[in-house]
């Protein structure tokens, strides 16, 4: 073991000619290059470290400070990497807040607009029905006649059909119903039928329960026509008996009176008995009457 008292006369007295000044600098971004600098230094120029454990001890300390240091300069790093990935994140959430409001916006606005077109009144078809995606129905003041396709070669014992007073429901077994939903109007269920039509279509024969009203839909919830515009088949009118014919004249008369703007059978008549009236009554002011 050194001894310092000793070792410093021993340097008093006999200098060394081959002693170096320590010049190191300490350099905050590598201190480890100081200490190593001044052990080199220490190690030259005394006999302090020739002692196996005084040199097994610094250099455990060198490597535990070295291993600290390093441990800190990956943290820096993690924090860093970790810091990039988060404003990357949050840029690309920032990016696909928008995207997302806007799809949700849009598919918001396709369920409204849907949900629109299915309020407002549609042309009716040829038949004075309408045509969905899944089936298409046709009517007349008497009957409504639904077609479904179905794929072809299909077989009558594959079908389902369930009519009820206020219900249909038709599909194919072991598969989702293509209609299930409740009449537009009740129905005589006694003259209801269904028929397959050459194995690719359902044909179902509903007898309206009142068979003076059109139809607006067959099933609630589907696209609903302006009844305005249907037009029954002028030759199917002898058909009819004679009260129920009149009706139906009366009720073709009236619409298209109402599509011109002028007054229906009813209003007419009320007018020409006004009319009447007041050729009979001179004597009294109608300037201000009213046709009600």
């Amino acid at each position: 073991m050194a001894i310092i008292s000793d070792y410093e006369e021993e340097q008093d007295s006999k200098p060394s000619s081959s002693a170096k000044p320590f010049k190191a600098v300490l350099d905050p971004a590598n201190p480890l290059g100081f200490v190593e600098a001044a052990f080199e230094f220490v190690g030259r120029e005394s006999d302090l470290f020739k002692s196996d454990s005084l040199i097994s001890d610094v250099n455990a300390v060198v490597r535990m400070v070295k291993d600290k240091m390093e441990a800190e300069e990956r943290k820096k790093k993690e924090k860093v990497e970790t810091s990039k990935t988060e404003t990357a994140a949050e840029k690309k959430v920032k990016e696909e807040v928008p995207v997302v409001a806007a799809a949700k916006e849009e598919a918001k606005g396709k369920e409204v607009k849907e949900e629109d077109d299915n309020k407002c009144p549609r042309a009716p078809n040829k038949g004075n029905g309408f045509d969905l995606e899944n089936y298409s129905w046709v009517q007349s003041l008497q009957e409504v006649n639904v077609n479904i396709p179905v794929p072809h070669g299909t077989k009558s014992r594959f079908i389902v059909c369930d009519i009820s007073r206020n219900r249909l429901k038709v599909g194919l077994k072991g598969q989702p119903p293509i209609i299930d939903g409740e009449l537009y109007r009740p129905v005589k269920v006694d003259d209801c039928f269904w028929s397959l039509e050459d194995q690719k279509s359902i044909s179902v024969l509903l007898t309206k329960k009142d068979q003076m009203e059109w139809w607006k839909c067959c099933v609630k919830g589907e696209p609903e026509i302006d009844t305005q515009k249907a037009e029954p088949e002028s030759s199917k009118l002898s058909d009819l008996d004679h009260e129920t014919r009149s009706t139906v004249e009366k009720m073709m008369f009236d619409q298209r009176q109402k599509s011109m703007g002028l007054p229906t059978s009813d209003e007419t008549q009320k007018q020409e008995i006004l009319k009447k009236f007041m050729a009979e009554h001179p004597e009294m002011d109608f300037s201000k009457a009213k046709i009600s």
